[in-house]
Parts: structure tokens; sequence; C-alpha cells
């Protein structure tokens, strides 16, 4: 199983930007589909991004496309989610996922497990 570790949250103003960092180990992440979520306090965690095994697809929930953009570096074995124009409600935990199967990342409904989640980072925007 790949073990994965967020890194790059962090406390920034409304209209800033982050990038997230996922670094694997364990396994290599050729071979997994990647995605990252969020969850706010008092909210369920939600889809916010995934890319393709080969890196040719990417998804993202209506709330962030056009500001976030995700990335994989199969030999660094890192994904990261670069995110510009942040808002207020962008706050949240972020967490990384790995599984074998894009589509349980990117219609995922916490009714099933995915193969791997990180730890999570925390991300505040002010206003």
């Amino acid at each position: 199983q790949v073990q994965l570790v967020e890194s790059g949250g962090g406390l920034v103003q409304a209209g800033g930007s982050l990038r997230l960092s996922c670094a694997a180990s364990g396994r290599t992440l050729s071979s997994y589909a990647m995605g990252w979520f969020r969850q706010a306090p008092g909210k369920e965690r939600s889809f916010v991004a995934a890319i393709s095994w080969s890196g040719n697809s990417e998804y993202y929930t209506d709330s962030v496309k056009g500001r976030f953009t995700i990335s994989r570096d199969d030999a660094k074995n890192t994904v990261y989610l670069q995110m510009d124009s942040l808002k207020p409600e962008d706050t949240a935990v972020y967490y990384c996922a790995a599984d074998s199967r894009l589509s349980r990342i990117t219609k995922y409904t916490g009714t099933y497990p995915l193969d791997s989640w990180g730890q999570g980072t925390q991300v505040t925007v002010s206003s």
C-alpha cells in the first residue's frame, strides 16, 4: 500500500496562492489515479480535483475550475495542487488520496474506502 504525506498548507490572504504537495512512499504512484479532497469544519469531506494515472485527464469540482490545477511528477512520486485566487470558502483541511480507479475518486461519496489517504494539511484563507 502506498503511504501519502501532504505539505504546503498555511495561512494566506484572499486572492493569494498556495501549492500543496503529496509525497508518496512504499509504492510508485505511476499506477494510481490521484485526487485531492477537502473538509471544512462541520462539513463532509468533498472532492476537489483528480488526475488520471497517465496524467492525461484532469477533473475538478465546479467551484475550483479555473483557479486550481492538479499535476503529477511520477519521477518524484509526488502530486501537486496549485491553488490560485484563493477565497475564504476554500478554507479546509486538504487531503490527497490514491486509488487504482479514477472513477472511484471523482465519484467518491464516502461510502467506500479509497486505496490510500494522507493525513491532511490545513489551508486557511483570510478575507
